[in-house]
């Protein structure tokens, strides 16, 4: 359930009209429910409740927006982060440095360093190499860094190519077969403490077999490494559960998931963590553009938005589908292609699509646009980056700004060579 319904044939965001923030903040421009995150942050809390031990760390890539990572700081979620700015933003909305954990492939030294200087609780480290110059570095501070092993079990989540990041071939951690001898190694350097092991297998994910095989091996792997003596209390499940694009699709729920991973994990006497990003922030924000023309076109006219690829790009990426709908709907339908002004064919939001009929300077929204949605946009073709807002019942603050072309235009010189 989300927060963006009709009201006497008026899109609301709680109990906004969005016409309202289109006037007074322009288009096009994020909107986010606090109402919303509450509840999915909640939701997936209880979903997960049958595991026991267990700790909550919010995929920050998905949305970084230090309004919604406050929000979620206050229902007690820490981060998942996988850079030095995501550690920031992640401290700066209230998260506490304990419940940080530092993920990604490509951890620079100075980016370990502040990891370390801000005390965050876990590092998942992503190859033997990394864990030594960790170990190195927090030996020279004087300090112990708190790490598990992240491992790469070998199974196809079944998703998209682009999202996928469990199979051998995937960049992401260390074979599940070479782990208990890197754990070996990396258990016995000064500086570093291994409490476990990580994973993460993909992103939208919408059958649960694959994480039950994947963790299943995963549990084998913590029995290995209790057998050789080490001690393993923590093991990172990552996240990727799926959320519904369509109104037609149905993923698994978070007590769905949560039952699977008691199940499984039964016996295993570790505190699980989780990473969940887009099933808290997905439904939670939408995209809100106006429309500029209705362009004929020789199959299907062309509706062009002021929203476009580099505000959303998930269409132009992955060939994604967000629902589009008329902030006031007139109960007539069209089918149509909707695309935005950048100047590449691959601006197109969707193709031969029904859609609510609109016509030039009606609003309209993209929905399940709050995960890999503004925190994805650029500003390509010299566009403004766009705005965000966030709404609270009857109010709205702008909780991002619009970055005008010329702000950025602003930062760039021409070097005295070129005068």
């Amino acid at each position: 359930m989300d927060h963006f319904q009709l009201k006497n044939g008026i899109l609301h965001a709680e109990n906004v009209p969005l016409p309202r923030i289109a006037e007074e903040v322009g288009t096009p421009v994020y909107v986010y429910s606090r109402a919303t995150l509450e509840r999915h942050a909640q939701v997936f809390r209880d979903g997960i409740a049958p595991v026991g031990k267990s700790h909550i760390a919010f995929a920050i890539k998905s949305n970084p927006n230090r309004a919604v990572l406050r929000v979620l700081a206050k229902a007690g979620y820490g981060a998942d982060v996988v850079s030095g700015g995501e550690i920031s933003r992640a401290i700066a909305a209230g998260m506490k440095p304990d419940d940080v954990v530092f993920s990604g492939v490509g951890k620079t030294r100075a980016e370990l360093e502040q990891a370390l200087d801000t005390g965050i609780g876990q590092f998942n480290i992503e190859l033997e190499e990394e864990g030594v110059v960790l170990a190195q570095i927090a030996a020279a501070k004087g300090m112990t860094a708190h790490a598990t092993l992240r491992v790469n079990p070998d199974v196809d989540a079944g998703t998209h190519a682009k999202i996928s990041t469990g199979k051998k071939e995937n960049k992401f951690g260390v074979g599940i077969d070479q782990a208990p001898a890197i754990f070996d190694r990396l258990a016995r350097l000064p500086g570093l403490k291994m409490h476990g092991v990580a994973l993460h297998i993909g992103s939208q994910l919408f059958d649960l077999d694959p994480l039950a095989a994947a963790y299943a091996r995963v549990g084998q792997l913590v029995a290995d490494l209790r057998a050789m003596g080490h001690d393993v209390d923590r093991v990172d499940l990552g996240g990727g559960l799926g959320v519904p694009y369509k109104p037609s699709e149905n993923p698994p729920s978070p007590a769905d998931y949560g039952e699977m991973v008691a199940r499984v994990t039964k016996g295993w006497d570790v505190t699980l963590m989780f990473e969940p990003g887009r099933v808290i922030v997905g439904n939670a924000g939408i995209l809100l553009t106006r429309v500029i023309w209705v362009k004929p076109g020789v199959i299907n006219p062309y509706v062009i938005v002021d929203a476009a690829m580099n505000d959303l790009a998930r269409p132009a990426m992955y060939d994604a589908w967000h629902d589009f709908a008329a902030v006031q709907p007139n109960g007539q339908k069209m089918v149509a292609n909707i695309a935005g002004p950048v100047c590449e064919t691959g601006d197109t939001f969707a193709m031969g699509r029904e859609i609510d009929a609109v016509a030039s300077g009606d609003l309209a929204i993209f929905r399940t646009a709050g995960a890999y949605g503004a925190t994805m946009a650029s500003t390509y073709n010299s566009r403004p980056l766009v705005p965000e807002v966030m709404v609270d019942g009857d109010n709205y603050a702008v909780v991002a700004d619009r970055i005008a072309a010329e702000t950025i235009l602003a930062a760039e010189r021409i070097p005295d060579w070129l005068a």
